[in-house]
């Protein structure tokens, strides 16, 4: 694997007392089978206990040790004298009138994270967005999440727990999950992975309704293409060129066009899988014919559908706007007359403001 200079997460300040609160036991939502097997077997329970577990854990989707039925008290009691369920808690809900439900989660440092709930008419389904990191480094100017700054990666189970929990708090079947929240996914490479090993083989979500979205780490891209798992894969591309991208992406500094392009043809080639590349509509910085022209261009031969996203603007709109109706459909056009599929992302949530890290900025900074 090759290896990329990360952040580095601060260490959280660790509480002494003679017994562990329930915040501070550790949480058996992260674990996956063989782990619950060691578990159970060094509190003398028989192995036939961890299936149980396992399936309470992430089939059942259950908050408390008491719901679980068919073990028996006593290894209940042991267990939540050692262990708690998951660590993360509810610090608010917002439900927009179209139906989206935004989740602020509380961890146990005490930093927050969202994921957002949603439900598709015209596919008759529940998605999931999820956060893999607090905060974000790779700091995209349009972004709300960029203005929190890095602040840590999740764990395995914090990256997991936000489907479990909002699976059980809202009683869905949610079956498709987008790695597009806070935080850009493969720069907490490793546990996303093990999370996705988790939420697919112990939960029981489809490989193939699971998307990734990052602004294109390069050589974490070659990673995922050697692991050759059937998930969808979608690039934030933004610009056709680098001198725009670079405006509004530092991370095309990095890794230009010139790297990531290659590194796009290369999944495609070895995965099979068509990508989906997202593109956010800035007025007069992106949306004008001749940058459709130039994307047509560039995504020229490459297995993939393109994504539109018209900038929805928040507070002072980091000093973007909106394009036009008329200046959105003139982009589709052009594009889609280079043989491509083009759609148009379908807004939910604005009344809540349901983009990834609006909500977290107003807690941090104490306005709501």
């Amino acid at each position: 694997m090759t290896n990329i200079a990360l952040p580095i997460a601060p260490e959280a300040e660790q509480e002494t007392s003679t017994q562990p609160s329930d915040a501070q036991k550790p949480a058996l939502i992260g674990m996956a089978l063989p782990e619950l097997r060691a578990l159970v077997q060094e509190m003398d329970e028989p192995t036939f206990r961890a299936d149980q577990l396992h399936h309470w854990l992430y089939v059942k989707c259950v908050r408390h040790f008491d719901e679980m039925s068919n073990l028996k008290k006593t290894f209940r009691d042991k267990l939540a004298e050692r262990y708690q369920v998951g660590s993360l808690v509810i610090d608010r809900k917002e439900v927009s009138q179209d139906g989206t439900v935004k989740y602020l989660f509380r961890l146990p440092d005490g930093k927050v994270v969202e994921s957002v709930l949603m439900y598709f008419e015209e596919r008759g389904s529940y998605a999931i967005c999820l956060s893999t990191q607090v905060g974000c480094a790779v700091n995209c100017g349009f972004c709300a999440t960029a203005k929190l700054g890095f602040l840590r990666n999740l764990s395995v189970g914090e990256i997991a727990e936000q489907y479990l929990y909002v699976q059980s708090d809202s009683g869905k079947e949610i079956r498709n999950i987008v790695f597009m929240g806070q935080g850009e996914p493969l720069l907490n490479y490793d546990n996303l992975m093990q999370s996705i090993q988790i939420l697919n083989q112990s939960a029981e979500v489809g490989i193939r309704h699971i998307t990734i979205s990052t602004s294109g780490i390069v050589p974490r891209i070659y990673d995922l293409a050697r692991e050759n798992r059937q998930l969808t894969l979608a690039v934030s591309l933004h610009a056709p060129d680098d001198e725009t991208r670079e405006a509004i992406m530092p991370i095309n500094r990095k890794w230009p066009l010139d790297e990531l392009m290659p590194a796009l043809h290369h999944y495609v080639d070895t995965t099979g899988k068509r990508l989906t590349i997202e593109y956010i509509l800035l007025a007069g910085v992106n949306d004008q014919p001749g940058h459709a022209h130039a994307l047509g261009v560039l995504l020229k031969g490459l297995k993939c559908n393109v994504n539109l996203i018209p900038y929805n603007p928040i507070g002072d709109g980091y000093g973007f706007k909106r394009p036009s109706g008329n200046a959105i459909h003139r982009f589709r056009e052009v594009v889609s007359s280079y043989g491509k599929k083009v759609t148009i992302r379908v807004e939910r949530g604005v009344d809540i403001a349901a983009a990834c890290g609006q909500l977290a900025n107003k807690v941090q900074a104490g306005l709501a």
